[in-house]
């Protein structure tokens, strides 16, 4: 895997500042460009873990600068070409196919491997390279290559061990419910899919179509959009000035975010998942992967409104957005994710989960506590999807401080609060690195103030507020393996200072790990200051999701949004000079706006 090294901060911002004040010249001092390239250098024998080696080449100078072996107790992120591999073996294997003919599954039916990590080292010969692959089947008598095989899942999953490039074995998944063991008694034989039916989501093979009903709603913009794009990267809309980049890791990452020439954020990201990305094969060579991040303008209601009841004149804005998308399809499942920047000087990071839910098999009149039967024999199970956003401040400068602000209610007192409709807002710097978590009943806020910069109006210090979504957190038992994996969904925010290279919150290696190393909690344990100091932000959040029987063949989005938001930052709403004249391009239709007489 190969993708661009970042430069450090100290270099780069030094670099920004001659471009933002106009002194940047030809002979400037710039960064050196440098790429992180992650490889494996296998050994002959087979039993032997193969080497994973991390580098840094200077591209100016055409050397290795930097050449470290991963340490043996960790597995570097996958590629899907490894994906490839497991498929191909898994065709390849006899093991597999004399255990799926024990199916007896029907005429014009055909197996499908769905790819999927290996969820943790359970074996004592220590940390392998292990792939496990989801079997379904699917009906290719239609002859439509999308008819949707998730319907139709087998209780098998093979699992190969990568450097052997085999087929090690098959696990033999229990397909009871309430009740049951766990652990089947015997491998399940027989025609195991009699039971299942189909269930398709390609319009084309819908049994009733799609609606009939549905008129067209466009969208026109006749002048253009109003942003621009500059040297490939550079984004320009309504006061708005920022750059895009794209990793394998990451997807989309926002770059030194300004507003109005005014600092606001040196980069935003998804820690933990139309433009062109230019990634990389296996073998190195560079691939332009051609749309991977959707640019565009939407209008999202009103933007702000007043009416003068004495004249009855309204005045009215549209609320505006651009919005940065990337989409990462993981198997079954969507993650749609959205960078909206407003008018009025607010970023809002948007997830929505789509796809189709992960099902097992289950025999036929059985229900799980585990989880819900969407269709006959497909058993969708209960999980949580949790998000990370890295949120790296620099709010009119790198050095902030974080503060807790929460509104809380005031006793009666005869001088300050005799009528008890008195209420405290209560601000608390946060001092240390930390972790903390959302409190709704106390509106708890957390804001990013440049302690250093006052604002004319207020007198307090410039800043930006973020609202941590209130979702649960991981539900995992703390003694679990699973929970020792993703210590950094243990809250709701974590602030810590910055390091170079620290940009994931479940830490460098997660792939198989048995606990999360160098994250979020590992970085709070060093207790660092926080006060004017340069932090990182890191809000988690996420979807509980108890499967339902709408949520089949595929789900409707479930949408969950992380509000980032000017506070005490600008003079005025910077969004009232949006102008609020009558979209003369749209056309009421017939019908629309207008009392029916009676």
């Amino acid at each position: 895997m190969i993708y661009r090294q970042e430069p450090k901060k100290a270099d780069l911002t030094a670099f920004l500042s001659l471009e933002h004040s106009g002194s940047l010249r030809p002979d400037s001092p710039r960064p050196p460009r440098l790429a992180a390239v992650h490889y494996v250098r296998a050994h002959q024998a087979a039993d032997r873990k193969a080497d994973e080696i991390e580098a840094v080449v200077d591209l100016d100078r055409g050397l290795v600068v930097k050449k470290d072996v991963v340490g043996t107790e960790y597995l570097a992120g996958l590629s899907t070409w490894e994906f490839d591999i497991l498929v191909e073996k898994c065709e390849e294997s006899s093991v597999l196919s004399e255990r799926v003919a024990q199916f007896a599954l029907p005429e014009g039916f055909e197996v499908v491997i769905e790819p999927w990590p290996y969820g943790g080292m359970d074996q004592p010969g220590g940390v392998r390279r292990y792939f496990q692959g989801l079997v379904y089947a699917v009906d290719t008598r239609s002859g439509n290559p999308d008819s949707n095989f998730y319907a139709f899942p087998l209780p098998i999953i093979p699992v190969m061990d990568f450097e052997k490039r085999e087929i090690v074995r098959i696990d033999e998944l229990a397909t009871g419910g309430a009740g049951d063991d766990l652990v089947p008694a015997a491998p399940r034989t027989g025609a195991i899919l009699d039971h299942c039916a189909p269930a398709e989501y390609v319009p084309e093979l819908l049994p009733g179509g799609t609606r009939k009903d549905l008129k067209p709603l466009c969208v026109v913009q006749p002048e253009g959009p109003s942003f621009s794009i500059k040297d490939e990267s550079l984004v320009e809309w309504q006061k708005w000035r920022f750059r895009v980049s794209f990793n394998p890791r990451e997807g989309a990452v926002i770059h030194d975010v300004y507003y109005d020439d005014r600092s606001v954020l040196y980069r935003l990201s998804m820690s933990e998942m139309y433009f062109d990305g230019v990634l990389c094969t296996p073998e190195g060579k560079a691939e332009k992967t051609p749309r991977v991040i959707c640019l565009h303008e939407q209008d999202n209601g009103i933007g702000w409104k007043h009416t003068n009841w004495r004249t009855g004149r309204a005045v009215s804005t549209r609320r505006r957005e651009l919005v940065v998308q990337f989409i990462i399809t993981l198997a079954n499942y969507e993650y749609i994710f959205n960078y909206k920047f407003d008018q009025a000087g607010a970023i809002n990071v948007e997830t929505r989960a789509t796809g189709i839910v992960s099902v097992v098999n289950i025999d036929a009149g059985k229900t799980a506590p585990w989880g819900t039967v969407v269709n006959p024999g497909a058993l969708a199970q209960n999980h949580q999807h949790i998000f990370c956003v890295r949120i790296d401040p620099a709010i009119d400068g790198h050095e902030t401080t974080v503060v807790q602000n929460e509104s809380l209610p005031a006793g009666m007192d005869a001088r300050t609060n005799p009528h008890g409709n008195l209420y405290e807002v209560r601000d608390t710097p946060l001092l240390t690195s930390v972790g903390v978590d959302a409190c709704p009943e106390n509106n708890r806020i957390f804001k990013i103030q440049n302690l250093a910069k006052k604002n004319p109006i207020s007198g307090r210090p410039v800043g930006y507020k973020i609202n941590p979504p209130p979702t649960q957190k991981v539900h995992a038992n703390p003694g679990s393996t699973q929970a020792h994996r993703c210590l950094f969904a243990q809250h709701h925010l974590w602030v810590t200072k910055y390091r170079d290279g620290e940009l994931y919150a479940a830490g460098e290696y997660p792939l198989s790990s048995k606990r999360e190393a160098g994250g979020v909690a590992d970085m709070v344990a060093r207790n660092d200051d926080l006060l004017q100091q340069d932090v990182v932000l890191w809000s988690c959040f996420g979807l509980t999701h108890n499967p339902r029987v709408e949520d089949w063949p595929v789900m409707p989005v479930e949408i969950m949004e992380l509000h980032i938001s000017p506070v005490d930052f600008f003079t005025a709403n910077p969004a009232i000079d949006v102008p609020s004249g009558k979209d003369t391009t749209s056309e009421l239709t017939s019908g629309c706006c207008t009392r029916p007489k009676l």
